[in-house]
């Protein structure tokens, strides 16, 4: 980047979950339409097109090389993928050296796992996706059950939808409350789900030791260390 604006860059890795990415950047791209000194961007390690763990593939706008110092991260997350990226070298050593200078470090979902694997998260509060949050503790992290937690410059959010909450969050603390609230205007964010609201007492899938313990055996089936790391952590 050679101009002066400041760069919201929103990682783009294979398996990941779109909505995790899509939804904020539809929110902080609005707010760089209004508040011009802001831009986004979608960096990865190449701009060939990226797999996701739907159909949709995503393209970066940036690599890595392009985009080495922006003034905010946002990682989003995932299942198994997301798992698998936390022995990626690149993309890890990319998210450690970008938030070395960032003014804000963010993600959605299980993306904090990798901010965690890139040692940012050490002492601090984080959320997740429920289903992973214990997951956090094998990175020095306090899990937290919040939509979306502040610590320092790291604000981590919980799974997929949370992250409209902390995109929404994060343009009312750059640009003001009054713009942020145009913008949940516009999206129309006003969710009255068919279900209703969820009932945490009723979350699915009982005991889950035996569904985590199957998805890092999976996922990290060559990386036995980190998998062993994280299986000290599935379950109390």
């Amino acid at each position: 980047m050679t101009d002066d604006k400041k760069t919201i860059a929103f990682v783009v890795y294979p398996g990941m979950t779109p909505l995790d990415m899509v939804g904020p950047l539809t929110v902080l791209e609005g707010m760089a339409s209004t508040a011009q000194e802001y831009r986004t961007v979608v960096v990865g390690e190449t701009k060939d097109p990226v797999i996701t763990d739907n159909p949709l593939k995503l393209v970066a706008t940036h690599t890595y090389d392009e985009v080495p110092s922006p003034y905010a991260l946002l990682v989003p997350g995932g299942a198994a993928p997301t798992l698998k990226a936390l022995a990626d070298e690149k993309l890890v050593g990319y998210l450690r050296g970008a938030a070395a200078n960032a003014e804000l470090v963010t993600s959605v979902c299980t993306g904090s796992l990798l901010l965690g694997q890139a040692g940012l998260l050490k002492g601090r509060k984080a959320a997740t996706h429920w289903m992973f949050r214990e997951l956090l503790g094998a990175f020095g992290a306090e899990p937290v059950a919040e939509r979306w937690v502040e610590d320092g410059n790291v604000i981590t959010a919980a799974g997929v939808s949370a992250g409209i909450d902390l995109a929404l969050h994060l343009v009312e603390r750059l640009v003001g409350a009054e713009i942020a609230r145009t913008i949940q205007f516009v999206i129309e964010y006003d969710p009255e789900p068919p279900q209703g609201p969820l009932d945490w007492s009723k979350r699915p899938y009982g005991d889950l030791k035996p569904l985590l313990e199957h998805t890092l055996n999976e996922a990290l089936a060559d990386e036995p260390a980190l998998r062993d790391r994280l299986l000290a952590h599935t379950g109390k």
